[in-house]
């Protein structure tokens, strides 16, 4: 009984393995951040859901396969986040606050390719609205 225990925590570590995001450096000015890509349908679904803590230079960069007005909501997220959305060139095209578990949704401004979450307040507190380039944008996987 203690090995097959220990085999399925063995098999829920390989299927955390499996899901694990590919991480890239983003930058906004000299502010650093680490970023897990979402650029699968899959990971663009899941998000940031049922996570309790992320670093303050930790987020998310959502990867879009087309400019479109694109929108996030938060339900079954239990951390406060900012999102900000982003052109092409990685530029804020703007920023909103969200809830946890709110089913509101927070659209871009106009189209946008790719959303950057990061915890609440984070872009606030070092002045990034729109118009502010996230730089490292251009070596983002394709979205899938």
């Amino acid at each position: 009984m203690k090995n097959l225990f220990f085999l399925g925590l063995g098999l829920v570590a390989l299927g955390v393995a499996a899901q694990a995001l590919p991480v890239m450096e983003l930058h906004a000015g000299f502010h650093r951040i680490e970023a897990e890509v979402a650029h699968t349908q899959p990971a663009r679904v899941q998000g940031l859901m049922q996570r309790r803590e992320m670093a303050p230079q930790r987020g998310m960069l959502f990867v879009f396969p087309e400019s479109d007005r694109h929108c996030m909501w938060m339900k079954n997220t239990v951390l406060p986040l900012a999102v900000a959305f982003l052109d092409d060139a990685g530029r804020i095209i703007n920023v909103a606050e969200m809830q946890p578990g709110s089913e509101e949704n927070h659209c871009a401004a106009r189209p946008a390719r790719y959303a950057l979450e990061m915890n609440a307040g984070w872009f606030a507190r070092r002045g990034l609205k729109p118009g502010a380039l996230i730089g490292g944008i251009e070596r983002a996987p394709q979205a899938r």
